[in-house]
């Protein structure tokens, strides 16, 4: 049985940072990476953006060269997926059957894309977004452009793959079960702000719109989405952007406790000895949600937990109190967000989002608790200090948009 004395599952963006940070941290022991990708560790925002879009080819989005593992001595294996872990003996069973012991095991696992499950669900055409082959997939459909494609789920994956859809020349129908898109994550201001942008760029966007089923052709490939009114719209792709399906079975049946994922502590162990969660798949209680247990979807989330994880096993313990904080490039938007708008009671606009450069200031009971800045870095920059500093402002003085947002402090 082979040993190593930390395995990573996962080869994402948490995982190739836990690696990465154990050997900037001087940890001198044996690594092994696993990941169901078969290709060395990449980025995953740019797969529903540059990737998809062709500006960028698959080398640039690495999170290192290759040469980089091999001179690290972080042993990369892809293609394999966990499926059982033994919590006391230390041991995980990969798919087919081999056997492993870790002293330390570090749970990166993210999770699947979330699947429609109307009706023709399965046919040729059906698509989603979160790995490599995915998008590799869906390039194959799309080929040089101008088809027809649905979209369904108005979140930042659906909006992302819409947007660049249109640079394909397609035609392109968005349909989202709620009354605006981005509903969960961001305030009416972004919401309506992206919509407009989106039906400028010929997007068909309908709200409060819900699938009834996908129909096919002879062949079982997409011919049409049927929704629940009744009415079809015609199509040669369909996109899910859905949400993700946390990736943590092994882990549940080997005994982790979780609802909504794993959950975590403020060092990033699961109930389980010896073993460790992170990144999308790792619920934990979150001071930037007034204590809520979440789950945070993003590369900062990963990054964060990763380096805490890497600093706990070489005997640094430092509990996590990371700022959340995202991004979303939609044409020649760039949106940026710090902290988490969950809760809000007030919102401020500074600036006009016809100028294309504005931000969203959100408070509870007075205190600054997220910033949305489009096109505008400076009050994402200083947005963060105030949600850090748990600053309470007065909404009317945040209106003067030329004020920044420092003077706040």
């Amino acid at each position: 049985m082979d040993h190593y004395d930390v395995i990573i599952v996962g080869n994402g963006h948490g995982g190739a940072q836990t690696a990465i940070s154990l050997r900037q941290l001087g940890f001198e022991g044996s690594i092994l990476m696993l990941g169901r990708d078969k290709t060395a560790p990449y980025e995953k925002p740019p797969l529903s953006k540059e990737y998809l879009s062709g500006d960028k080819p698959f080398e640039r989005i690495l999170i290192r060269p290759e040469q980089f593992w091999v001179d690290k001595h972080i042993t990369l294996r892809g293609g394999v997926v966990a499926t059982k872990i033994d919590p006391v003996a230390h041991e995980l069973t990969l798919s087919g059957g081999e056997v492993l012991h870790y002293d330390k095991l570090v749970w990166s696992g993210g999770g699947d894309a979330r699947r429609l499950s109307c009706p023709g669900a399965q046919l040729q055409g059906v698509h989603v977004v979160r790995h490599k082959p995915d998008v590799d997939a869906l390039m194959a459909d799309l080929g040089t452009g101008g088809k027809r494609v649905v979209v369904i789920g108005g979140g930042y994956i659906g909006l992302e793959a819409a947007a660049v859809m249109t640079k394909f020349d397609c035609q392109v129908t968005l349909i989202e079960f709620a009354d605006r898109v981005l509903s969960r994550v961001a305030g009416e201001d972004l919401s309506h702000f992206f919509e407009d942008e989106h039906r400028r760029h010929g997007v068909d966007i309908r709200l409060n719109t819900s699938l009834h089923s996908i129909l096919g052709d002879d062949e079982d490939k997409v011919a049409a989405v049927r929704l629940e009114s009744g009415e079809e719209i015609p199509c040669d792709i369909v996109i899910a952007g859905i949400g993700i399906v946390p990736s943590v079975g092994p882990l549940i049946a080997a005994g982790a406790a979780g609802a909504n994922g794993v959950d975590v502590d403020e060092f990033c162990q699961t109930n389980l000895e010896d073993v460790f969660a992170i990144g999308d798949c790792a619920a934990h209680a979150n001071e930037f949600a007034d204590g809520a247990v979440i789950r945070l979807e993003s590369v900062q989330n990963a990054h964060d937990q990763a380096r805490i994880v890497a600093q706990v096993i070489t005997g640094d313990p430092q509990p996590y109190h990371a700022l959340p904080w995202f991004w979303s490039n939609q044409y020649d938007i760039r949106l940026q967000t710090a902290g988490l708008s969950t809760g809000h009671d007030t919102t401020v606009l500074r600036g006009n989002p016809a100028d294309r450069s504005f931000s969203v200031v959100y408070l509870k009971d007075g205190r600054v608790i997220a910033v949305d800045a489009v096109n505008k870095a400076k009050d994402f920059v200083q947005g963060q200090k105030l949600i850090a500093a748990r600053t309470h402002v007065d909404p009317e003085e945040l209106l003067d948009a030329d004020k920044p947002l420092k003077e706040f402090l």
